[in-house]
């Protein structure tokens, strides 16, 4: 224990040093500031996992309202079928093969972009694996997976395209998603939860850092879309999967009957536009997420020091 909790006569410290914490904690008023991102002709936007889900679904979204599109992701022939169809319809779009995980195809990515469109305003950060398991039955190597994709590559596209938003002045707005598995945690996917809650941690911090310079930020936190999520855990490092599991077969279940990609793509969209921090997906898990605050509140009260 350290000398300032022992010590019953510590109270003014603990109180300046309480003060000093609170005076970081921002308003949410940040959420109303002047600048507001619109999705034009004038826009450009970097999707990552951009070929299919929910991916696909925001660059239809941002297609309908004029947008060029730079659509990234692992596989050429899923993103070949993409820009074909939203062509279709009339959009700008360019295609590039990226491994989020690997810096240096997202560095090239974002080349790639500023050499099709000249630049780029809008980054969505979308691309993901799940992978679920028991605490102590994990393989450090599935891990180190799951990490590198989803909380590695958002800040691969963090990091590497914010310098490029600012540098033409214009503003813009970061998309990363995250889930609802990053606000409320269950058994048998700590790996998924521990990348989800990190992703909302650092989106939250980028808005307060970002929003001088006009660039909104937002993190996606859906609960079930119908996706292939849950099939992507057949690609991790120690394999495995097997789509006769009933386990498997009962989350398919789930997943296929989640909310079209077109349509959460749409409300995303609307929420860039509104600058909102969180956007959600289901009202009707809204009641969990009450519950986790009203635990936290209640361990909080808890504390002694300082009364």
């Amino acid at each position: 224990m350290s000398d300032n909790l022992a010590n019953p006569d510590h109270k003014a410290g603990n109180s300046a040093s309480s003060s000093a914490i609170s005076s970081q904690i921002p308003s949410t008023n940040i959420l109303s500031k002047a600048y507001i991102m619109k999705i034009d002709s004038s826009s450009v936007a970097f999707i990552t996992g951009g070929a299919a889900g929910i991916g696909l679904g925001i660059a239809q979204a941002f297609a309908k309202r004029g947008a060029k599109l730079m659509l990234a992701d692992i596989d050429q022939s899923t993103l070949d079928a993409a820009a074909e169809t939203l062509r279709a319809d009339g959009a700008d779009v360019a295609t590039v093969v990226c491994d989020v995980a690997d810096e240096a195809q997202m560095r090239a990515a974002a080349q790639a972009t500023i050499d099709r469109f000249g630049k780029v305003h809008i980054v969505v950060n979308n691309a993901g694996v799940a992978l679920g398991g028991m605490t102590g039955e994990i393989d450090l190597k599935d891990w180190r997976w799951i990490v590198d994709i989803n909380l590695m590559g958002v800040a691969h596209g963090v990091e590497i395209f914010t310098p490029l938003i600012k540098s033409h002045g214009e503003g813009g707005h970061i998309i990363n998603t995250a889930s609802l598995a990053g606000h409320i945690a269950g058994p048998g996917m700590a790996p998924y939860h521990a990348t989800k809650f990190a992703v909302v941690g650092y989106s939250e911090a980028m808005q307060q850092e970002l929003a001088p310079a006009d660039i909104g930020v937002s993190v996606l936190c859906p609960a079930w879309v119908k996706t292939n999520i849950h099939r992507s855990g057949f690609n991790k490092p120690t394999g495995g999967g097997n789509e006769e599991d009933p386990q498997f077969q009962e989350m398919s279940k789930v997943i296929d009957g989640g909310l079209d990609p077109a349509d959460l793509g749409e409300w995303t969209a609307t929420c860039v536009e509104d600058n909102r921090l969180y956007i959600f997906s289901h009202p009707e898990f809204g009641a969990g997420i009450d519950m986790r605050y009203a635990a936290v509140k209640a361990d909080y009260d808890a504390v002694p020091f300082g009364k």
